[in-house]
């Protein structure tokens, strides 16, 4: 009889742990930010973040779990990308000021935005690589080259730093709120959202919520995204995370 009330117990812990998994926290920021890829920043401490653990398949990637942090603020989405890596595969002929048409084909962080919740095939896909460079997509599934979107012009801002010692790449993302939502920015709005890597000569592919594609672009597996109010008691005394 224990036995089965500890397996019911377990079950039932699961089944709210697969409700909740999808979810993703924005905390309120009482200010906007300068370009801060430093996790230990007054900015960035304590920030709510989710984790990257597992390839586009759902199975993991041992060596390449990655953290992401968000805030946002009345203007603006922010988004902390501390990134493990064994090795890099940067395009050759960098561009930090142009937008980059086909990034995706080398190291990238990423992340897809929707605000759309009856036509999931519209959404927004911002991406950076370590060194910074960029291209910001508007994405229509329906038309048959989505990857002409890259005309848009979101005028989101990057900066990337590479710690070579630790083997960490952190990247930086504020994206104007008015890019990706029709709404104003208020506690309790949710957006569509996953977030991606590709990583190394091999090019892993990483992502929060498992495609089970080949590909990034599947929106029925994007998770959510819910704008939270700042909590004064975690930004007063939360403690510093690990030299990261």
């Amino acid at each position: 009889m224990k036995t089965f009330l500890l397996l019911a117990c377990m079950m039932i812990a699961n089944s709210v742990t697969a409700e909740v998994s999808n979810q993703a926290i924005a905390r309120f920021a009482d200010h906007e930010s300068q370009p801060d890829t430093d996790p230990n920043s007054a900015f960035w401490r304590g920030a709510p973040a989710v984790t990257m653990a597992n390839d586009n398949f759902g199975k993991p990637a041992p060596g390449y779990e990655s953290e992401v942090r968000a805030q946002w603020t009345s203007e603006n989405l922010y988004f902390l990308f501390i990134c493990p890596y064994q090795d890099l595969n940067m395009k050759p002929d960098s561009d930090t000021v142009n937008e980059t048409y086909g990034l995706w084909n080398w190291d990238v962080a990423e992340v897809f935005i929707g605000s759309d919740f009856k036509d999931i095939s519209k959404y927004k896909e911002f991406e950076l690589s370590p060194r910074g460079e960029w291209v910001d997509l508007d994405i229509d599934l329906n038309t048959p080259h989505h990857e002409d979107g890259w005309k848009w012009n979101s005028n989101f801002q990057v900066t990337a730093r590479i710690d070579t010692t630790k083997k960490i790449w952190y990247g930086f993302m504020r994206i104007p709120y008015r890019a990706v939502d029709s709404r104003a920015a208020a506690p309790g709005n949710e957006l569509r959202i996953n977030f991606f890597r590709g990583q190394g000569a091999n090019h892993q592919l990483i992502a929060w919520q498992a495609t089970h594609k080949p590909t990034f672009h599947a929106p029925e597996a994007f998770g959510r995204l819910k704008l939270a109010a700042a909590d004064p008691i975690e930004k007063t005394h939360s403690t510093p995370v690990s030299g990261r």
